[in-house]
């Protein structure tokens, strides 16, 4: 079993920055990927951005240039650092853990408010 705990949200103004930061812990084979997805009212959940265990990432359209995503394999731990902050970037944001034997884990969010 894995669990996830995510931390780092708050409220902030636009153009201001967050570090998300997510440690998993439990069964986690070294065949994983991790990433941040975000969901805002009336909204499906969306992929921010991952990484896989070698360090490769992929990122949203929204976020490129503005989000890094990164790890520590040591920690598992998951970081979003997060730059010139919008008002659209306001949402919940989800940590996630994907493990080839196990599937998806989630944490249980974390409210981002980007807002003046």
């Amino acid at each position: 079993q894995v669990q996830l705990v995510e931390s780092g949200g708050g409220l902030v103004q636009p153009g201001g920055s967050l570090r998300l930061s997510c440690a998993a812990s439990g069964s986690i084979s070294s065949v994983n990927r991790m990433g941040w997805y975000r969901q805002a009212p009336g909204n499906k959940r969306e992929l921010v951005a991952g990484i896989s265990r070698s360090g490769r990432t992929n990122y949203a359209d929204s976020a490129k240039g503005r989000f890094t995503i990164s790890r520590d394999n040591a920690k598992n731990t998951v970081y979003l650092q997060m730059n010139s902050l919008r008002p659209e970037d306001t949402a919940v944001y989800y940590c996630n853990l994907w493990v080839l034997s196990t599937g998806d884990a989630w944490g249980q969010g974390t409210q981002v408010t980007v807002s003046s």
